[in-house]
């Protein structure tokens, strides 16, 4: 999750997160819903860009506003604007190419992503003013939508640096062997992670849906304020992505928020989101309540290209 990329141009594996410094220390080389079947189908969308309201009162987490970046010299978002508040689920949807995944690696501070416009305040912190590190430490986590290995690293050294990492940024002492072993128990039950997992190197061997266990494992002990779930339902079956969507709710508090990126309706069903968005041309043009998300399964993305366009 948060410390599993390859960002580096000289292949050292590297965290995109407050791990971002302490690997290099360690490691040199590199259901389906039931068909609608009532009448009245699709459901109504409560909410457009044009009149959306927030259903509820709360203090705002993340704010973006205007954002444009590019990578590689291609502008991929051109003005999105986005509020999450804390406590709330966001899930964000858009045809493939749209920006998804590039906001989420502009949120986390990837090197290979240039902000060239905009703004992005989390907790009233500038936070592109920060290092990817310490996005982290401030409480931003990322799931991955394909992580990677990294041999010889075990999960439990792994996971106690950075632990550590974190609890030094805020000035309080390594945790110790017994409370932390305690932990990593506690949390690995939370999504199905037997014990040997804990010996292994990270995500060695892992199947696909054990890797994104993994990265909710990881979410649970680290405890971050805003998580970034990028298709973490991607290549799982229907038994993987109940337990890691149990998992994720099960941390789901009134001072947490999530951003969830998913094709798909099943992620509505377990997650209930707060709001929708949908991202079409790196820009935000319809946000709404799950109901939207509904639509878009049933109908496609096509309807709402014509909106923008009229």
């Amino acid at each position: 999750g948060f410390a599993t990329n390859l960002w580096s141009d000289n292949h050292t594996v590297c965290a995109p997160s407050f791990f971002y410094t302490n690997l290099r220390r360690f490691h040199q080389f590199q259901f389906p819903r039931s068909c609608w079947i009532f009448r009245g189908w699709p459901p109504p969308i409560k909410n457009t860009i044009a009149n959306f309201v927030p259903t509820k009162s709360y203090n705002t987490m993340l704010e973006i506003r205007n954002l444009h970046a590019s990578v590689e010299g291609k502008e991929i978002l051109r003005g999105v604007n986005l509020t999450i508040g804390d406590g709330e689920v966001h899930v964000l949807m858009g045809p493939n190419g749209s920006g998804k995944s590039t906001l989420s690696h502009v949120l986390v501070g990837n090197p290979k992503y240039e902000v060239t416009e905009g703004s992005i305040t989390f907790n009233g912190k500038d936070l592109l003013a920060l290092s990817p590190e310490d996005r982290a430490h401030e409480g931003i986590f990322m799931s991955f939508q394909a992580p990677i290995e990294i041999p010889g690293v075990s999960m439990t050294n792994f996971m106690r640096a950075a632990l550590n990492a974190k609890r030094k940024y805020f000035g309080q002492e390594p945790i110790g062997a017994g409370e932390f072993l305690k932990l990593l128990k506690e949390k690995r039950q939370l999504v199905g992670l037997d014990a040997h997992f804990m010996s292994r190197g990270v995500n060695e061997g892992f199947s696909g849906g054990e890797r994104k266990r993994n990265e909710i494992f990881q979410m649970a002990v680290l405890q971050p304020l805003f998580s970034i779930l990028d298709e973490t339902d991607s290549g799982l079956d229907v038994d993987a992505l109940r337990i890691v969507a149990e998992g994720f709710n099960m941390l789901r508090t009134p001072q947490t928020s999530a951003m969830v990126i998913t094709h798909y309706q099943r992620m509505l069903d377990y997650l209930k989101p707060d709001f929708v968005h949908v991202l079409v041309k790196g820009r935000v043009v319809k946000e709404g309540d799950a109901s939207l998300g509904y639509a878009i399964e049933e109908r496609g993305f096509d309807w709402i290209r014509e909106e923008v366009e009229e």
